[in-house]
């Protein structure tokens, strides 16, 4: 179960690195769905969608020059990749870094590469902003060869829901 804040355009939703991956490569690539491209974009103008540096360097970390990385480095604006760098920000990472690691039920690998990702800099910063994480990540408790954010979200009270739940609460239609 997702743990959901308020409704609608009210809340910030912070975004995954799967989010923006998954719509380019499956179900809204650019030539299929421009309209959730321009979405998303309107949405971050009117300061309801955000995501954070970390993502924003995974998706400039990957080969080529590939659709999504132009489009975020052309569309979606810098300052809607928010910085982690920010006491507040580094205060719950470190809460939650120390959590994971405490944690038996991982293995050793899952925490390493956790500290690695941006996810745990995204939990950080949607705890330390009461933000809405959108992730296609699901509740499992029992995952041990991978660190999932919804059950860090769990353990931390950070709500998080899907994409498709994000469009709905933003009122966004497609077509």
């Amino acid at each position: 179960m997702a743990w959901v804040w308020g409704s609608g355009m009210s809340s910030v939703y912070l975004l995954d690195t799967n989010i923006f991956v998954e719509a380019y490569k499956r179900y809204y690539a650019f030539d299929i769905a421009p309209s959730f491209w321009t979405a998303l974009k309107s949405k971050a103008e009117l300061g309801y969608v955000r995501s954070i540096d970390r993502v924003y360097d995974e998706i400039n970390s990957y080969g080529e020059d590939d659709q999504l990385k132009i489009w975020v480095n052309n569309e979606f604006e810098t300052e809607w990749f928010i910085s982690t760098d920010n006491e507040v920000i580094l205060e719950a990472y470190s809460d939650i870094i120390n959590w994971v690691f405490g944690q038996a039920q991982f293995k050793e690998a899952a925490k390493a590469e956790f500290a690695t990702v941006a996810d745990g800099w995204l939990l950080a910063c949607a705890k330390a902003n009461s933000q809405i994480i959108v992730t296609h990540e699901s509740f499992n408790r029992d995952v041990r060869k991978r660190v999932p954010i919804p059950v860090v979200c769990e353990q931390f009270n950070i709500p998080y829901i899907n994409t498709f739940d994000m469009l709905r609460r933003l009122n966004v239609r497609l077509g």
